[in-house]
């Protein structure tokens, strides 16, 4: 018999809610045209600035789209929309608009704690004897600074420098790393790299799917999940333990997509023993106010946490996204890696050319504040950038977000690049510098001025590196 599924515990909703992201905009499509102003000389394939709005289409459910171990339950708690990442349906939303829509899933994140469906971020496995040496082959910092039963974010570029994916990395054993996938197809790559063995490696995807466990509450959440199996008190930042949840196998990583304090469950054999995790998740989560919620984008906005495929893609080089601290990375202010990588060559040019005053590419990732309604909901469209006194478009916004405990709206966007530094030397945008974004009608009927700013907009539980020192 199949096992009764609990359901998450709601927040009181009692609040009338005006939900101006929903609100329906005619769009005459005779009219969309893609913008040209915008300088992406330097792209193959140009990010599409066709203004097109919502588009009334409905996700096709088929079996040529991988349904996730978790997609039931995400289902039984309420999901309402999916989109698709990694070739999996992916849980978007889980509080409609008429009762408040994202932002309510904001507040649990900011005030108590939240579980999160992730299992589209897909697991590859690479084991064997050259595991370590090949991990340190294709990712740009460097993998033998990984310690056994300890993870980091990383990026794997192309030999143009272009990031293919940035995915997090654990090293669960000395001779086993495990990706844990942003959205592409990095397995498929990776096993395209070793195409001729010269690694002694095997290189899997596993049924190993995470969730993540989100917010303030999270550690006394972990805490009563799993007992005194794991020392939580200790378990640094990035830090994995082995752990049984619901009396099955996991791994535990202090980490997330949010900025704020949590943790990530990776269950093993997840198909057969998905049920089991999730409900025991949801029996501790009771006493804590656990709310099930689609991965918290206003919040990963406000950390600067990027978003592949949204944010940047394999077009994009970590210098004009905010990851140029990834590039050689070999230690908290060290950038001397010194074995070869994937993209080591033409990244390592870059940063000279940086460095001497050069523009090595056309737009940067800056962070923005900007004026019109609360932004409360996905963005359908890259919005548009003019300089402050209008014109042709410039630039485009990535991810908008309403920033509550601010008052504003904010995003992250690309701007042409004008050669600002951090003080480690990576470039930033011109802060204080004024620019117009064209939102669409719902939010604003004119152009809404527009500030840059430094990222991250609130600062995270745990510094990320690009944080520390700037």
């Amino acid at each position: 018999m199949p096992k009764k599924i609990k359901k998450a515990k709601k927040i009181k909703k009692n609040k009338k809610f005006n939900v101006i992201s929903f609100k329906p905009e005619k769009i005459d499509y005779s009219k969309v045209r893609h913008e040209t102003s915008v300088d992406q000389s330097d792209r193959q394939v140009p990010y599409n600035l066709r203004q097109s709005g919502p588009t009334k289409v409905e996700l096709l459910i088929s079996t040529r789209v991988r349904k996730s171990p978790y997609w039931h339950l995400s289902m039984q708690a309420g999901c309402w929309r999916a989109t698709v990442y990694n070739r999996i349906y992916h849980p978007r939303g889980y509080v409609r608009p008429e009762k408040g829509g994202a932002m309510v899933e904001y507040q649990a994140i900011k005030k108590h704690v939240t579980m999160w469906n992730v299992a589209v971020e897909r697991q590859i496995r690479v084991k064997g004897p050259d595991a370590e040496k090949f991990t340190d082959y294709v990712i740009t910092r460097d993998a033998t600074k990984i310690s056994t039963m300890r993870g980091r974010y990383v990026v794997l570029c192309n030999y143009k420098g272009g990031v293919l994916n940035d995915p997090v990395l654990m090293r669960v054993a000395d001779d086993e790393f495990w990706f844990s996938l942003s959205d592409s197809d990095i397995g498929l790559y990776l096993q395209g790299v070793n195409a001729d063995k010269r690694f002694n490696v095997e290189i899997d995807e596993i049924d190993a799917c995470p969730v993540q466990i989100q917010g303030p509450k999270s550690k006394a959440l972990m805490t009563d999940l799993i007992g005194d199996q794991v020392d939580l008190d200790k378990m640094p930042f990035y830090g994995l333990a082995e752990a049984k949840v619901g009396g099955r196998s996991c791994v535990i990583s202090q980490s997330g997509f949010s900025g704020e304090a949590g943790y990530e469950i990776y269950l093993r054999n997840a198909t057969l023993y998905a049920e089991d995790m999730w409900n025991a998740v949801l029996k501790a989560g009771k006493k804590h106010k656990l709310m099930v919620i689609a991965p918290a984008h206003h919040r990963r906005i406000q950390a600067g946490i990027l978003s592949w495929g949204q944010d940047m893609d394999h077009e994009h080089n970590p210098f004009q996204c905010n990851l140029g601290y990834q590039v050689s990375l070999s230690g908290k202010g060290e950038w001397n890696k010194q074995a070869d990588y994937v993209g080591k060559e033409a990244l390592e040019k870059m940063k000279k050319q940086i460095i001497n005053g050069e523009k090595p590419y056309k737009l940067q990732l800056v962070g923005m504040e900007l004026g019109g309604k609360p932004i409360e909901d996905y963005a359908n469209d890259f919005y548009l950038i003019s300089n402050s006194n209008g014109g042709k478009p410039v630039g485009y916004i990535t991810s908008p977000w309403y920033h509550p405990e601010k008052g504003t709206n904010i995003a992250m966007g690309y701007v042409p690049y004008e050669g600002n530094l951090n003080n480690n030397g990576f470039p930033i945008g011109n802060f204080g510098k004024k620019y117009k974004v064209y939102l669409p009608k719902k939010y604003s009927n004119k152009p809404v001025e527009a500030t840059v700013v430094p990222i991250p907009f609130t600062e995270s539980f745990h510094s990320n590196t690009r944080e520390v020192k700037k």
